[in-house]
């Protein structure tokens, strides 16, 4: 009997995480870059009771199987599924959307480097091409490009910071993340630079840091830099944004069947807590 207070204990907490995830997952329905979670369960513990015994043709006795008493369930893996958004429309140049795999990559002051699907970007007064925190875009500089198909590694990547920016006018990214600009001197088309654009052989293991980033693992394999549109790389599409991938539909479906859940395990706590009353006044 204690048994199934501990299965209903266990399959409430299985259940409040799972409700956090919808929680969540709910709250950035309209966070651009956003990818869903999903809270999975697994069954904990077995008590084997009896042993299965194979048939015994001599005697005559058939084979019996095993007996045994679970212990509840826990959270086995909470995952983010990369599937690919919408795309918002903003009609602002420097909005940035990936049309397939890849992240943007920026780097904070501290040189930590953050992946992100989120291209909202500006360029500030001294020519950097920086996210909403400030954080600078990771590419290449210069009018010789030097990503394309074949795998670059993010040493061979730099800081977006364009030099001698206020000579430049009519500033734009094309789709293949290529930065250009017109020389006010010359009316010449320049190339300034490059924005590179990361994948990873198991996206699925970044780890989420918050503010739209994610941080590669031990998991995740080494990322590959590319030019946009190559190497397995989407394209980019400037003027908009990627949309949340959250699916309201289902949330709010699962957000019903986890409440049942719960509610069925309070239930389990509720009717073992009645046995062990009549047990307790057996005596009287």
């Amino acid at each position: 009997m204690m048994k199934a207070l501990y299965s209903g204990v266990s399959g409430m907490r299985s259940h409040q995480t799972k409700m956090d995830v919808i929680g969540n997952n709910i709250a950035n329905v309209n966070t651009n870059g956003y990818k869903t979670q999903r809270a999975t369960f697994r069954d904990i513990y077995y008590q084997t009771i009896s042993n299965p015994n194979s048939p015994d043709t001599t005697n005559d006795r058939g084979g019996t199987n095993s007996s045994q008493v679970g212990y509840g369930a826990q959270i086995a893996s909470v995952d983010t599924i990369h599937t690919l958004s919408g795309y918002a429309p903003t009609n602002k140049t420097t909005d940035l959307y990936i049309n397939g795999d890849g992240y943007f990559i920026v780097q904070n002051p501290s040189g930590d480097k953050f992946y992100t699907r989120y291209g909202a970007f500006n360029f500030d007064s001294s020519g950097s091409l920086v996210d909403s925190n400030g954080n600078i875009v990771l590419g290449t500089l210069g009018a010789t490009k030097t990503l394309g198909a074949t795998s670059k590694s993010v040493g061979d990547v730099e800081l977006l910071t364009i030099n001698n920016y206020e000579d430049y006018k009519n500033i734009t990214i094309n789709a293949d993340g290529t930065i250009t600009g017109i020389e006010k001197s010359s009316d010449t088309i320049t190339t300034l630079g490059q924005i590179a654009v990361a994948t990873f052989q198991n996206p699925n293991a970044l780890v989420l840091e918050g503010s739209s980033y994610y941080r590669e693992s031990n998991n995740t394999g080494t990322p590959e830099l590319y030019e946009a549109g190559l190497g397995g790389s989407g394209a980019i599409v400037t003027g908009g944004l990627e949309m949340s991938n959250v699916d309201l539909a289902n949330e709010f479906s699962e957000m019903i069947v986890t409440q049942r859940g719960f509610q069925a395990n309070t239930k389990i706590i509720s009717v073992v807590d009645q046995m062990l009353e009549e047990l307790v006044n057996l005596k009287r």
